[in-house]
């Protein structure tokens, strides 16, 4: 990375003025004054007591008195109140790039130590219809896959079903009341919600179906057929619609694999003295003393026997450590559940189940409608996937005469575009509004903008001979300057994806650099200049911009259209 050189460089002029080297240098925020900054005068200037002024001055000749300051820098200034200001030279800006296109993945470090992540998103429930609020984890968690494998690490992705809890004994109940022997996906989706509905207002049929629930558990012969009916009907359709949005799982587990690890993790339990009986429950204080708010009790099992989602979560994690042994396990899922992962790592900890292994929980925000409230259907229905999916793809078509005509895969990849590129350009922390009109445009912040862009600059490519795969020390342009010193940041970018699990960060490096070959090429005439020397250079710019866009593309799990 050009940080990283930069940051090399200029430790050579803190250490001869006796100043310690533990500084750092960042893109600068304002472009229009220079490339990068370093603003570690402040801290030097405290620690000996001089001057901000001072010392950044200081540093600053030093670093204008290198020998070989040309190849490093355009310009080096001090700005007060205590600023280091860098421009970087054409000369560093055109090595970088030589090194980005003659180098397997633009010449990316590759991790000191290849570790193993086990992910776990998706999180659909057997015999309940996938839903928008399923969106962002199976999104967002196959791109942190997909950035994690591209560092040069391992994953390991289970999708870990919702497939033995309350909702299967309402459909038991439900499945043995109607005598239903042929069931389809039609009939689950029909009966889940009325059978939640019927068990909020009927107590006995809740108690029936929680007793149905507990049965299954235990290993009822009867109930397991039906579940497995249930199963298999369920989970086809939920690959169904995994497979549309092309997020894949290397494990397809649930709850239901987990119960066979249930009696050696209590017997562990004991054996650590953390179980304790409290109104006939099995709990686990996990309190600890900085504790500001109250931390509840982990519930292992409830005073009926009956287990709860925490208890196979943590069989899950118990299976994890004796099956994949990983250096990671990840949860992409709702920001919701955090008191629940906030307990369960806290069992694993006093457990000592997890050592040296890191749990963490990448909370989601929530995908809301224009009033700012969780995305509904117009009649005011939790909207399911399936409905987003066609809402999304009629409005595109709807938008001009050509689109309808599209091919189906086409379209179908430019409706994943619009739904992916709208979810993953936003922290994933935070909740966001899906705008379907918004969204679909091709110009703008859209993923059809982008992939407009790419097939736009990959027309251009094709029309021309390309000869070269080296840049020369000369940049001819501000445009070009621009884009080819973008292009540098890909890496800091994907750093910055893979260290905070915000793909968010590639998709705003992409969009930025989308702007600026847009930019490049419509002011450049590319094909038409007389200088073969600057038009093949142009056309390098173009190639290897095209070559970053589509692998970009990919971390984001957006396909490529053959024509838009």
């Amino acid at each position: 990375m050009l940080i990283d050189i930069l940051k090399e460089k200029i430790i050579i002029a803190f250490k001869d003025l006796g100043y310690e080297d533990d500084i750092r240098v960042i893109k600068s925020n304002r472009p229009d004054l220079c490339d990068y900054q370093c603003d570690d005068v402040f801290k030097l200037a405290k620690i000996n007591k001089k001057k901000p002024t001072e010392v950044g001055e200081e540093i600053v000749k030093q670093i204008n008195k290198f020998k070989d300051f040309n190849d490093y820098f355009k310009e080096v200034t001090f700005a007060n109140p205590g600023f280091i200001n860098i421009v970087v030279s054409d000369k560093l800006i055109n090595e970088a790039l030589n090194k980005m296109v003659n180098n397997e993945k633009f010449n990316l470090k590759k991790p000191k130590k290849q570790e193993l992540f086990f992910l776990d998103y998706g999180g659909a429930n057997v015999a309940k219809t996938l839903h928008v609020g399923h969106l962002r984890p199976a999104i967002i968690g196959e791109s942190i896959k997909r950035i994690i494998e591209f560092v040069g690490h391992k994953t390991i992705s289970d999708v870990h079903l919702g497939d033995y809890g309350l909702q299967i004994g309402q459909v038991i109940y439900a499945i043995i009341r109607d005598k239903k022997e042929d069931i389809d996906i039609e009939y689950l989706n029909k009966i889940y919600p009325e059978m939640n509905q019927l068990c909020k207002e009927d107590e006995n049929i809740l108690q029936t179906c929680q007793a149905i629930t507990k049965s299954l558990q235990d290993g009822n012969l009867e109930y397991k057929e039906i579940w497995k009916k249930v199963y298999e009907v369920s989970v086809e359709a939920i690959k169904e619609l995994y497979d549309y949005l092309d997020v894949s799982f290397d494990l397809w587990e649930g709850e239901s694999d987990c119960y066979q690890y249930i009696d050696e993790v209590e017997n562990y339990l004991k054996g650590f003295n953390l179980l304790k009986k409290s109104d006939g429950a099995l709990i686990i204080d996990i309190e600890k003393k900085e504790d500001k708010k109250e931390m509840p009790p982990f519930i292992f099992r409830k005073g009926n026997g009956a287990y709860l989602y925490g208890t196979t979560d943590l069989a899950a994690i118990y299976q994890r450590m004796m099956k994949h042994n990983p250096d990671y396990i990840l949860y992409v899922v709702d920001f919701r559940q955090s008191l629940h992962f906030e307990q369960l790592f806290r069992v694993c900890e006093k457990w000592n189940l997890t050592n040296g292994v890191t749990l963490k929980h990448l909370a989601l925000g929530t995908v809301n409608g224009k009033d700012g409230k969780p995305f509904k259907t117009r009649s005011g229905e939790v909207a399911s996937l399936e409905y987003l999916l066609n809402q999304v793809k009629e409005n595109f078509k709807s938008n001009r005469e050509s689109n309808e005509n599209m091919g189906v895969e086409d379209l179908d990849i430019i409706t994943n575009s619009i739904i992916k590129f709208a979810d993953l350009q936003n922290n994933r922390e935070k909740d966001y509004i899906f705008d379907i009109e918004k969204f679909s445009e091709v110009s703008g912040k859209t993923g059809p903008y982008i992939l407009y862009s790419y097939l736009r600059i990959n027309k251009i490519i094709k029309s021309q001979n390309i000869n070269v795969n080296i840049f020369k020390e000369n940049i001819y342009n501000t445009v070009d300057r621009d884009i080819r010193l973008k292009l540098t940041e890909l890496e800091l970018s994907i750093d910055m994806a893979f260290n905070d699990y915000l793909p968010s960060y590639i998709a705003e490096y992409l969009y930025e650099l989308c702007c600026l070959v847009n930019i490049f090429y419509q002011t450049n005439h590319i094909a038409n200049n007389e200088n073969e020397e600057i038009k093949q250079e142009w056309l390098l710019v173009l190639e290897i911009t095209s070559k970053i866009i589509k692998e970009l593309l990919h971390l984001l799990v957006i396909k490529i259209p053959s024509e838009m």
